[in-house]
Parts: structure tokens; C-alpha cells; sequence
């Protein structure tokens, strides 16, 4: 015989009849089921007291049902982890997927989740805000070339600063509304840690350069390269390389794929300061939260862990 998962209505009864002092026995007759079933059902979904919670027994069943091979249907407290992860943090689809198959064994696909994302917005719901592409494909516009003095190419950085060691940064600006407007950005390749910054100055490349050295002079000893693109912003770039001993690069005009880790911080960002932004409306103190939010969400890359536990871990 083929086994049935109780409803909600029987474990209600159940819970009724425990209530009124009824046994076993007779509560099995009551909701057409065995005596062994209801047996079991109290056994596998008593609280850590040993009392029998009708809704914690549901809710506890449907997440079991969930980790079997082979259900499609996904439980409701699932859905509303997953869309509050989505709402409260902005992870992707497939962040939210690998976070609870790693934390709590919930396999949940992101395609679910992105199919979640659309019918809403079909229904005219703004869960899609929450997603960096907001589900559009945008091609980022390229900027001029400018002349660096005694710039290095990027094609005379040592292959070995290809993101698998740690030590290799890449550093961009973002500009706001007015054009005076710059937040400072670095993240490390390996890790994808990222730090963020806004500048009073703009881009002034002597400020920039002051900038850079006091972020990263408590990881100095671990410094490897540093490579950026073609900005007058980083026109000081020697400055930065006396004061910290480690190498500037710059990459190919028209070659953001070039630095890849930088740009991809970059959008994320952008989720919290859309194009159009007014920097004086930003707070240094909402800068921290941003680099913050972004650290702490879990990467694919990283085995769904999140880049600060993996940037730290490298200086232990």
C-alpha cells in the first residue's frame, strides 16, 4: 500500500484529540488512517519538549518532502526564505539557490526562483527590482581613452595573476549624477572581497592615490599586482606603487573583459547606486553598508561562501 502524507486537517485532529485525552487508537479511527500512523506522525514531530505542535508537525513533514529526489512541488516556507533573501539582501537566483543547499540542505533550483521572480512581475509585482539586471541584459557603455604616463601594460603582468592566487587587485571608479562625482572601488581577484569608497575630491588622481594607499596598507605584505584601465584618475599610479612596492597595470583601451572581477563588483553596486545617482545624497555611512551587503552575499565561485569569510581567511 502505497504510503499518503497527512494533510494539515489530520494533523489538526490529531492534535485535538491529544488535547481531549483521546488515544491513539481512536484518534487513527477518526481520521481514517492506522493507530501506527499516528503513532509515528507524534514520534517524528514532537518539539524539543516533548508536546505535539500540529503546525510545527506540518511544516517540518513539508520540509522533509522537499529533500526527497523527485518533488517538484516546492514548500511554502521555502519560497518565502528564498524571496526574502531576494528582498532583504539582493542575491541572485543562484546565490539564494547555493546559500540554503549549502546551510540547510534545501535543494531549490534558481530557475524556480527566477520563474517566481517573472510571474510576479507579470502580476505586476516589483520582486524584480531586487536583481541586478532587473531581468534585462545591458551592454555597459565604454569611456574615452586617456594617456597615463610611464603607464604598464597589462600584457607585461606576470601570468600567474590570473585570480588564482591571492594578492591580485583591481581597482575602478563609478560616477555619479554630476561628473564630479566619483566613489573609489578595489576588489581582490581571488576572494572578490571589495572595498568602496567615496571621493570628495573626484578625480583628482592625487587623492585617488592617497586613497588606494590607505585602504590597502594593512595587506601590503600581501600585494601582488594592481591593474586598472586608462582613467585620469589613475594618472598618479606611481604614486601608488612607491608608497605600497607593487606593480600598477593598465588594460587594453576598450578592454573592460580585461579586469572582469572590478566590473562585476561594479554592477553589483549599481544595484544599490542606479546611473543617475546624486552622490551628495549618499552617505559615507550607506557606502559601508553596500560594501558590507556585497562581502557578505555567498559566490558561486567560492562554493557559495561569501567573499569577506574567504578574504579573511587568506590572512590568518
Amino acid at each position: 500500500m502505497k504510503y499518503k502524507q497527512l494533510t494539515s486537517e489530520q494533523r489538526y485532529a490529531i492534535f485535538i484529540g491529544l488535547q481531549e485525552g483521546k488515544s491513539k487508537r481512536s484518534i487513527a479511527q477518526s481520521i481514517g488512517v492506522s493507530p501506527s500512523t499516528v503513532c509515528r506522525e507524534i514520534t517524528r514531530n514532537k518539539t524539543k519538549h516533548g508536546k505535539y505542535s500540529w503546525r510545527l508537525a506540518h511544516e517540518m513533514a513539508m520540509e522533509r518532502k522537499e529533500r526527497v529526489p523527485g518533488n517538484k512541488t516546492t514548500a511554502e516556507w521555502i519560497k518565502r526564505k528564498a524571496l526574502a533573501l531576494l528582498k532583504e539582501e539582493q542575491w541572485s537566483p543562484e546565490q539564494i539557490s547555493g546559500h540554503l543547499k549549502k546551510t540547510k540542505q534545501i535543494n531549490l533550483s534558481h530557475e524556480t526562483i527566477y520563474k517566481w521572480i517573472r510571474a510576479d512581475k507579470q502580476a505586476g509585482g516589483d520582486l524584480y527590482k531586487n536583481c541586478r539586471h532587473r531581468l534585462k541584459h545591458r551592454k555597459r557603455p565604454v569611456g574615452s581613452v586617456k594617456n597615463i604616463p610611464n603607464r604598464t601594460s597589462i600584457h607585461e603582468r606576470s601570468k600567474e595573476a590570473d585570480g588564482s592566487r591571492f594578492g591580485d587587485f583591481e581597482m575602478d571608479t563609478i560616477i555619479g549624477k554630476k561628473q564630479s562625482q566619483v566613489i573609489f572601488t578595489i576588489t581582490e581577484r581571488k576572494t572578490n572581497f571589495t572595498m568602496i569608497k567615496k571621493l570628495p575630491k573626484g578625480k583628482d588622481s592625487k587623492e585617488l592615490a592617497k586613497e588606494v594607499f590607505e585602504l590597502l596598507l594593512p595587506y601590503k605584505e600581501n600585494l601582488k599586482t594592481i591593474t586598472t584601465d586608462n582613467g585620469v584618475e589613475f594618472a598618479a599610479h606611481e604614486q601608488i606603487t612607491k608608497k605600497l612596492q607593487v606593480p600598477v597595470y593598465f588594460a587594453d583601451p576598450y578592454s573592460s573583459w580585461q579586469k572582469g572581477a572590478i566590473e562585476n563588483a561594479n554592477k553589483l553596486i549599481r544595484q544599490y547606486i542606479p546611473k543617475g545617482t546624486d552622490f551628495d545624497d549618499i552617505t559615507d555611512e550607506q557606502i559601508k553598508q553596500i560594501q558590507y551587503k556585497i562581502n557578505k552575499r555567498p559566490r558561486k565561485k567560492l562554493g557559495f561562501s561569501s567573499p569577506k569569510v574567504e578574504f579573511f581567511k587568506q590572512l590568518i
